[in-house]
């Protein structure tokens, strides 16, 4: 078994029109064995940005200490968020320096940026970006998440609309995916607000 799959994870970023969703599922577990349903992958960097981590549990919680580190002095020193675009090309950096012995994870970078544009990106545990302009997804689920978002994903979605698609799609992938599941944590951020609510999923 792969490390990146000891704990399972699934985790997905969908644009809307000048909105987005990021999903992941709420299981946290050690292989087969389940070890929490209430585990929490999506992290605030500020209202605008959204950073998930999939991938080995503890290195995720690591990484996301030393990305808010960085975030806090970046606020201190130019006195404003840090722009999605600064932000993911900040993780790409941190994960490169650690190429060697790299953090065990794939990250999942969300914001909306100048004229509450959409940016959505993912990369691998060295920091090579790949950038989307529909949906990005990463972990143990993200074959069938693939699948899903493309049959799913349509154009300039409404915020409502936005969450039923991406809620849609994470759950019949994890359903898929013996590693991940136990319901999701769904955002959706547009420019005025932030929603978040939980889903119900199959607990088996």
């Amino acid at each position: 078994m792969s490390i990146f799959e000891y704990n399972g994870s699934a985790l997905v970023a969908m644009v809307g029109k000048n909105c987005f969703a990021i999903a992941s599922d709420r299981r946290l577990g050690v292989q087969l064995q389940t070890i929490a349903t209430d585990f929490q992958r999506i992290s605030k960097i500020h209202d605008r940005l959204f950073l998930g981590l999939s991938g080995l549990a503890t290195d995720a919680q690591t990484l996301y200490q030393k990305l808010v580190f960085r975030h806090k002095l970046y606020q201190l020193r130019e006195e404003r968020d840090m722009k999605p675009e600064t932000f993911a090309s900040l993780v790409s950096a941190l994960l490169y320096e650690k190429r060697f012995g790299p953090f065990f994870c794939q990250p999942v970078i969300a914001g909306l940026g100048d004229d509450d544009k959409p940016f959505i990106c993912t990369m691998d545990s060295i920091g090579a970006k790949e950038l989307a302009k529909d949906f990005v997804v990463a972990g143990t689920a993200s074959e069938s998440l693939y699948g899903a978002c493309e049959s799913m994903f349509k154009e300039n979605m409404e915020p409502e609309e936005l969450f039923e698609t991406v809620s849609q799609a994470l759950l019949s992938s994890v359903d898929r995916d013996c590693l991940s599941g136990w319901g999701g944590h769904v955002y959706v951020v547009t420019p005025t607000e932030v929603k978040e609510r939980i889903l119900k999923g199959r607990m088996d």
